[in-house]
């Protein structure tokens, strides 16, 4: 199974200046239990904006740099196909970012785990606009804003229909 996981706004920004445009750590201990001990697939950019790579997963980074080197359990691709082609088939393989990879991979994943944030802000990178008659919401639960989190926030689950 392929899952798109993000968190954009309701403009659909994801970030700017390779970096998260808000500071949500609920969303984050989601993130790392939803993928904890899967593969991650993710562009370049994405896996330069970790300060190293994330623990318990196994990352796949789509570059056309040649002799892009990586520390170990990560594997480098040259595309969405080859990265998609490692994943272990009967497992739940991720992707993770950025804009351009969500971009290629919308219209063959299989499921969608979108963290809404309830604002606009302004943004480089996107997450791509998507035909929700072609998906089925199958989970949805509020997260208000608190001490912890400036903005209030849905964790939203779809399902390809």
């Amino acid at each position: 199974m392929l899952t798109i996981i993000a968190a954009a706004s309701e403009n659909n920004a994801l970030g700017k200046d390779n970096d998260l445009v808000w500071h949500l750590p609920d969303d984050f201990k989601r993130f790392k239990l939803l993928t904890s001990g899967h593969y991650i697939i993710m562009g370049r950019k994405t896996f330069e904006s970790f300060p190293k790579p994330l623990p318990n997963r196994t990352h796949i980074i789509i570059t056309r740099q040649k002799n892009y080197t990586v520390p170990e359990n990560c594997i480098v691709v040259s595309d969405l196909n080859k990265a998609i082609s490692i994943c272990p088939e009967n497992e739940e393989n991720f992707i993770i970012g950025g804009g351009q990879i969500y971009k290629q991979s919308i219209e063959i994943a299989d499921k969608i785990e979108l963290t809404r944030v309830h604002t606009s802000i302004d943004a480089d990178t996107f997450f791509p606009e998507f035909d929700t008659n072609n998906w089925k919401l199958t989970e949805k639960q509020h997260h208000p804003k608190d001490e912890k989190h400036i903005y209030d926030f849905t964790y939203l689950t779809y399902i390809r229909k």
